[in-house]
């Protein structure tokens, strides 16, 4: 049996504990594990590619430092293109997605049929939120962080000192 390639794609705007838990219980399955950062400039992000995928490979490095990747190889890459040209550029069989909700599975379940359609061989892997994470996402420690409220039990402490100096530029902006 060949080297298991795994990516977990995301925007990772910021990345959350919700992230990391699915990205260390991704390494149990795979022998390498690429996190794609995506661009989806769509989505306003609050941080720009290149913040976010210092963030991300800060966060991979703290998990492998701690030899939380069951000894799984981890890169962090950024990417814009179509997710599948992405997975296949870099050799993988394997996409790694997250569900919290059921509101998550549908949408999921939509991208999953589709990739498949482009990618026939590359196989789409759902992790269900850990009970603890179920409810975070980028966009709520976003808009709380935003009105004032406390995300420090959402993300690291290294993630939420950037996330709190992000939001006091943003806030210097608007004024």
């Amino acid at each position: 049996m060949g080297v298991r390639v795994g990516v977990y794609p995301g925007t990772f705007d910021p990345i959350h504990n919700g992230h990391t838990d699915i990205i260390r219980r991704a390494t149990r399955m795979l022998d390498k594990l690429i996190i794609g950062v995506a661009r989806n400039a769509g989505k306003g992000p609050l941080f720009t590619l290149e913040e976010r995928t210092r963030l991300v490979e800060r966060e991979a490095a703290m998990l492998m430092a701690g030899n939380r990747t069951n000894g799984c190889q981890v890169e962090v890459k950024s990417f814009s293109n179509l997710l599948m040209h992405f997975v296949e550029d870099q050799g993988g069989q394997i996409i790694i997605r997250g569900l919290r909700a059921v509101s998550d599975f549908e949408y999921e379940f939509q991208m999953g049929a589709n990739n498949a359609r482009l990618s026939p061989d590359i196989e789409t892997l759902f992790l269900m939120a850990a009970e603890t994470t179920q409810f975070i996402s980028s966009r709520f420690v976003k808009e709380i962080g935003l009105l004032g409220g406390d995300v420090s039990s959402f993300v690291s402490p290294q993630v939420y000192t950037d996330v709190l100096a992000k939001l006091e530029e943003k806030r210097a902006l608007q004024q």
